[in-house]
């Protein structure tokens, strides 16, 4: 059975899990503040200590591609880079969105929902797609800025669960309608990169590693500070 190392931290968790086929063998994560640069290579050294694995045992190194945050993408990216360079392993990039999606509806039985996750871009803006029950994409991932007919025509017919740390500049927007739903407890994990991570390694979906960068989605803008004169 593949052994996979995944890295989540494409939002402000930070999740390291390893899996063996379906088998979940360890996983550590936490969520808050960004702690990405502090915790991810202590917490790949606490599942291979749990797990009672070698790195030199692994498959595959997995990661989350994103979109999400610049810096947090470029840390697990860059982790899982380094690994795959060190020992000689494939890389397998999961899109976060389709993660996340996954994630929630593992937690209900409900095959009729569409699953929306969000991620935070700041202001009114999300990263967003929209999925089905079966995790297959029916609104392509996008920067999308939220307003009251920013998911009208899924709204007028079928259920939406909308969730994530983005998911909140919707609720008001959608507050009347009743096939707007909400859930903010449901956040990127590892354990669902793995899971689909799997899939990928079975059917030879890798990256090259050499040149393989997170997605992004949008340009970076980074400000400059005015000269005082």
């Amino acid at each position: 059975m593949s052994l996979i190392l995944g890295i989540e931290t494409a939002t402000k968790i930070c999740s390291i899990a390893l899996t063996k086929g379906t088998q979940l063998l360890a996983v550590e994560e936490i969520g808050g503040a960004f702690s990405h640069a502090e915790n991810t290579t202590v917490f790949i050294e606490k599942v291979m200590q749990k797990s009672g694995k070698m790195l030199s045992e692994i498959d595959a190194i997995a990661v989350s591609k994103g979109p999400g945050s610049y810096t947090g993408l470029r840390i697990g990216v860059s982790t899982a880079k380094g690994l795959c360079f060190a020992l000689n392993k494939p890389l397998i990039a999961v899109d976060t969105l389709q993660a996340m999606a996954l994630r929630m509806a593992k937690q209900t039985t409900n095959e009729n929902l569409l699953f929306c996750p969000m991620i935070d871009a700041r202001r009114m803006e999300v990263y967003t797609a929209i999925y089905n029950f079966k995790n297959e994409i029916v609104e392509p991932i996008t920067a999308k800025i939220i307003d009251e007919n920013a998911f009208s025509k899924f709204l007028a017919n079928q259920k939406v669960l909308f969730f994530g740390d983005g998911a909140e500049k919707c609720q008001t927007l959608f507050a009347e309608n009743n096939n707007a739903l909400f859930n903010e407890s449901v956040l990127p994990s590892a354990i669902e990169i793995n899971e689909l991570a799997l899939k990928k390694f079975k059917n030879k979906q890798l990256e090259d590693v050499a040149y393989f960068e997170p997605f992004y989605l949008k340009d970076f803008i980074g400000t400059v500070a005015k000269k005082l004169i």
